[in-house]
């Protein structure tokens, strides 16, 4: 996949979500050449940001443990990408839209994408770059799980139950990242 492959997946219109289909990438590929790589993004950017900005990044940020809040960290984003395979093919054949396991955890492998390099705003020492990259990322994050509910169930653009389950899903991710965040502003 490119990236101006990757870059086409939100937009609707495109047949971006079944060429992945297609290409019939197994679980574990998934788990170990997309999420594994990409979920150390976080952990390693925030325990470089905790070492070196300290202070400096956001008060009280320098006294924190971050060797065990960043492992921590990339576990619990190990543990959501099979939660949240899981979650998506649930509630999509609940909703009866009917999805293959297999297609469910490609989706739970390539929506938090922009999630994960959102991260790469941690690079630069200001919060509100880091704030607004985050807003970013989950808006890109939101089009991703839509557009690849629509792709992979087969659903037109004004399909109210593809709306609904896109809004199960979506919530149950932004519950997932904000106990991820408050997991390391807990410690």
């Amino acid at each position: 996949m490119t990236v101006s492959h990757f870059l086409r997946l939100p937009l609707p219109g495109n047949d971006g979500w079944l060429e992945l289909k297609r290409k019939n990438f197994s679980i574990p590929f998934l788990a170990w050449v997309v999420v594994l790589p990409l979920s150390l993004l976080p952990p390693v950017l925030l325990y470089f940001a905790g070492v070196h900005y300290g202070d400096d990044f956001m008060p009280g940020f320098a006294d924190k443990e971050w060797r065990f809040i960043t492992t921590i960290l990339f576990l619990a984003e190990l543990l959501t990408f099979f939660i949240m395979g899981w979650l998506i093919h649930s509630v999509l054949n609940s909703d009866k839209m009917e999805i293959s396991y297999h297609d469910a955890y490609l989706l739970a492998a390539i929506a938090p994408i922009p999630l994960w390099l959102s991260s790469l705003a941690l690079l630069v020492p200001v919060l509100a770059i880091s704030v607004v990259s985050v807003f970013v990322g989950l808006c890109f994050s939101s089009l991703l799980i839509y557009q690849g509910i629509k792709s992979l169930c087969h659903r037109s653009d004004d399909d109210v139950v593809a709306m609904s389950a896109t809004y199960t899903v979506m919530a149950a991710s932004l519950l997932a990242w904000g106990i991820l965040m408050a997991v390391v502003w807990a410690y």
